[in-house]
């Protein structure tokens, strides 16, 4: 029985997804709740699992392609098993010609030999060199062009006289580009930059903060606290609950302009930028003035590692009120952020360094932390940015304060 398989229902709020990668090929088993193929959308990676036990039958959307909710993009057949069901690759198969002249099995490459494209054929022709010697990398054991230029990179085109010893200190013997398209998520973090920017009048200020305190407390306390609720101590939950007070105090920070309209929030969700492969992305910690830090550090941890795995849902990327980003953990020690629209503020924090610091008439040595925050100028003025920093900065300086709310 033909089971079909389509695009899954998108969020509301995303018109269509890119098809990623097929992780099955036609002809291949598959189990029920098996991930077929990966879909990207502006913010999130989804699955497409298989419905059924089978076999995929035909794959009717290729990798790259445009898809939108309830687009069929496979078959299925249900309960059959991959010896009697690959007559769809077997009929992709008889479109590319195959060369019958027997190869010996012990070369990886020697089987992509009689199918080079024209300009590996030009490659291989023009240097004089043997398909067969060449790693191959492409589907279906193919020899690519960039197999073939690694080749020459590496061996220095021996067979064509040419020798890497011989060439100026610094060159390679063959010099390459590659051109990758963007993904989807990489797209549109460049468009909402470049939205923030023409959007928002941006500016930054930045101060200084002593983690002497909150070292001191974590340190004394992290054994018991991980034993306690089963997660570390950090930072970010310090830096969360020291924002999220500070928001209280100025509320201007936590709204957004919309039209000609001031939107203000009486709740506080706290974007916290993660760095993936595909890109960064924001998560946001919801009613984050409702969480005491056990529950904040278990939160930022799950969303981080999801953010990772791709796992992160649309609603949990959308909504917050402010964003928090760590440069720190990369080795940043100044920066400006980049708003994260609508918001109308967003805190970078740095890298901890041991500095002098002159404290009562005496030099000593402090962990010390630049913060920078950019915010709009349209509806935050000077006065309250520097306010709301100087207010994140002695509550991080006197955690205290965090717990008597001062």
């Amino acid at each position: 029985m033909s089971i079909e398989v389509k695009v899954p229902q998108l969020p509301e709020s995303v018109a269509d997804a890119t098809l990623v990668t097929w992780h099955k090929k036609p002809g291949e088993s598959v189990s029920r709740d098996e991930n077929l193929v990966d879909l990207e959308t502006d913010k999130v990676v989804l699955e497409v699992p298989a419905p059924v036990s089978g076999v995929l039958e035909k794959i009717l959307i290729q990798d790259g392609a445009t898809v939108t909710s309830g687009q069929l993009i496979a078959i299925l057949a249900e309960g059959a098993v991959a010896a009697v069901a690959a007559t769809a690759q077997e009929e992709a198969d008889a479109v590319t010609p195959k060369i019958s002249t027997p190869v010996p099995a012990a070369s990886p490459s020697l089987e992509s030999s009689g199918k080079l494209s024209p300009s590996v054929r030009r490659l291989v022709d023009e240097h004089k060199l043997a398909p067969q010697s060449i790693r191959a990398s492409g589907p279906d054991g193919r020899l690519t062009k960039g197999d073939v230029l690694a080749h020459l990179e590496h061996t220095g085109n021996e067979d064509d006289g040419g020798d890497v010893e011989d060439l100026p200190a610094g060159l390679s013997a063959v010099r390459t580009e590659k051109r990758v398209p963007m993904t989807r998520l990489r797209v549109r973090i460049a468009e909402r930059l470049v939205e923030a920017q023409q959007s928002a009048a941006m500016l930054t200020t930045f101060n200084e903060v002593d983690l002497s305190e909150i070292m001191a407390l974590r340190s004394r306390y992290k054994d018991a606290f991980e034993k306690r609720h089963g997660v570390r101590l950090g930072f970010m939950s310090f830096f969360v609950t020291a924002c999220t007070e500070a928001l209280r105090k100025f509320p201007v920070v936590n709204a957004y302009v919309e039209n000609n309209e001031i939107v203000y929030h009486n709740y506080y969700d706290i974007g916290v930028a993660v760095s993936t492969e595909r890109g960064l992305v924001v998560p946001v910690l919801r009613n984050a003035d409702q969480l005491g830090f056990a529950e904040i550090e278990k939160s930022i941890g799950d969303m981080a590692l999801r953010a990772r795995d791709g796992k992160l849902s649309i609603e949990e990327l959308t909504g917050g009120t402010f964003s928090l980003t760590n440069g720190g953990v990369f080795g940043s020690l100044m920066s400006t952020p980049i708003l994260n629209p609508p918001q109308s503020a967003i805190l970078g924090m740095h890298k901890i360094q041991e500095r002098p610091m002159v404290i009562g008439g005496e030099i000593k040595v402090r962990p010390m932390m630049y913060l920078a925050m950019t915010y709009d100028h349209r509806i935050i003025d000077g006065r309250e940015s520097v306010q709301f920093l100087v207010s994140v900065k002695e509550a991080l300086e006197d955690p205290s304060r965090l717990l008597l709310e001062l």
